[in-house]
Formats: C-alpha cells, structure tokens, sequence
C-alpha cells in the first residue's frame, strides 16, 4: 500500500495549522459489539501517536456498566501513559476523576449535553443536574493543575427534539465556559448540522463572550456534512477538530448517529489545503488498515479505502 497526496491549493482565509483531536480509542471503539482487547488498544493509541497524532483520547473513566468496552481503563492507561503526546480521558463526575487522577492523567474532559432528553437518556440527569455535578469535577481538576475540555452534545439537533435552538447551546456553553473549560468541544452527535448553521452558532457563541480559540469541533457524517460543516468551521478560525481514525463510532444513546468524521478524510482536506497537521497520512491509513483487521471489518474512511487500494 502506498498512500498518494492530494494536490495541494490553499484557499483564503484558513488557519496555517490545525490541531487534530483524535478520539477513535475512546468515542471511536466504545461502540464496539466485540469486546477489544486492552493490548489491542494500546497499540493502537502507539500506532496513532507514530502517525504524528499529538492528541489521542485515551480511554473513559465511566462505570463499567455504563460503556463495558472501557472497563478496562485502569489497565489500559498505564500501558500508554508515557507517550510523548496529549492524553486526555473522559470523566463523568468526581470518582472517575478520582481513578483518572491516581494513575497520573493530565486532561480530563467532562460530557454535556445541550437538550434535556440527551441529558437524560446520557447521564439520567436534566442538563441543570448534570452540569451541577461537573463544576466539583472541573474545580478539582482544575486545583490539580490539569487541562479540562468541556463536551457539549446535541448542538446543532437532538434525535428526541429535533432542531436545537443556537441561543440555548449558547447558554450551556457558556456555563460550561464559567465553570472553568479551557476548551469546548461542540458535538453534532446526530450528524444534523449544515455549514450556514456551523457559523450562526459560532458566531454566536462569540457574541455572547466565547472566543473562537477556546473551540473545538465534532461532526458526525450521518447526511455527508461533516468535511463541509468543518470547512465552514475553519473559515470561522477554529484551529482544533476532533476525529476518528478510520470513521470509527457513532453514540451508544442516540441511535440515529453514525460515525464520527473520519481522521484520513480529515486529513485529506487540510492537507489539500496547505494546512498542517503533523500528520503522516500513509502510517495513519495504514494504521487504520491495521484496526479493520482486529475488528474483521472494512474501514468506513473513503480515504482509507481510496489509499489502501492503490498499488
């Protein structure tokens, strides 16, 4: 396998770099059927940080119960702790920050959600409920020196409720942005989102006092949109977008997701782009080859399949 590039032909107006937030070991692979083995993940994450990924989301520190895929946390983090990279981890409330904090993690994020019935069938709270059950988190970890990101989902529409009004994401966000969040990570979980409305909510989130350099993007690709709700992104000035390898993961409570903006596609486009990355796309393509096989799957990223059929 050999991986082409794109020609690359800037456009106006984008930012110079890009720093790509991988989430395939966390949101890709919770979404798993088969359980996948801790080594697996481990080497997939060493796999990642090879290809220039200098944030991977490692794990989640979640009741096993709720996500069985990430249960074994504990064990995976000390097998990946000492790459020279960006390892944040997900953590619900405080004893999960409590177990993420005894095994030396430096970045934590915490997960919102924008709608009521997201709030409920995610954390079976209101999203009042929930977000009161984060601020000891972020202050905590905040005390101890650490990086928190705030997730908030269900931005830009809600599979229950259907369109999201900006102005309510904007008030969410912005609690989340008081409560102390050096970064925001604003999730189209359903894959709704268009370009116009991208803009409309960033550009809204900006008047209402949160600046673009504290945002980060999330798109799902269930209608096609996610490269181009990422373009309109990019022409707004965001400089950080999260993705998974190979397209991996939708969301375990909203049915009607499907996967995440696949990091090759990603990186296809910016790099077509004259943007930088970091990013060896052919170790990152073979990478995900590499994944498809543990899994006994075909990888979803047309990248992935573009590159990896060329001779």
């Amino acid at each position: 396998m050999t991986a082409g590039l794109p020609m690359t032909v800037p456009a106006p107006g984008l930012p110079a770099r890009v720093r790509i937030h991988e989430v395939g070991p966390r949101d890709g692979l919770q979404n798993e059927q088969a359980t996948v083995p801790t080594e697996v993940k481990a080497e997939f994450i060493r796999r990642l940080a090879g290809a220039g990924l200098g944030t991977v989301e490692a794990t989640s520190f979640v009741h096993p119960g709720w996500v069985p895929q990430l249960a074994d946390a504990e064990k995976l983090f000390p097998l990946v702790r000492d790459l020279d990279i960006r390892l944040p981890v997900l953590v619900p409330n405080e004893r999960g920050l409590d177990r993420a904090l005894a095994l030396g993690a430096r970045e934590v994020a915490v997960f919102a959600s924008a709608t009521e019935t997201f709030a409920k069938a995610n954390l079976n709270r209101t999203v009042d409920e929930a977000l009161a059950m984060f601020e000891p988190v972020v202050a905590r970890a905040k005390a101890e020196g650490l990086t928190v990101r705030g997730y908030l989902s269900m931005c830009f529409g809600d599979p229950w409720q259907g369109p999201v009004p900006v102005e309510q994401v904007v008030g969410v966000t912005r609690r989340l942005a008081d409560m102390g969040c050096d970064e925001l990570s604003l999730g189209d979980t359903i894959g709704v989102a268009t370009p116009g409305h991208v803009q409309a909510l960033l550009t809204a989130l900006n008047e209402a006092g949160v600046p673009t350099e504290r945002l980060a993007v999330h798109f799902h690709d269930t209608y096609g949109q996610a490269l181009a709700n990422t373009f309109a992104a990019l022409q707004h000035g965001v400089t950080t977008v999260d993705a998974s390898a190979g397209g991996l993961g939708g969301c375990p409570y909203a049915k009607s997701a499907t996967g995440n903006l696949a990091t090759e596609d990603l990186v296809w486009m910016l790099h077509g782009l004259g943007i930088e990355t970091g990013v060896d796309l052919g170790r990152l393509t073979a990478t995900s080859v590499w994944l498809a096989e543990q899994l006994g799957r075909p990888s979803p990223s047309r990248t992935v399949r573009a590159l990896s059929h060329k001779e």
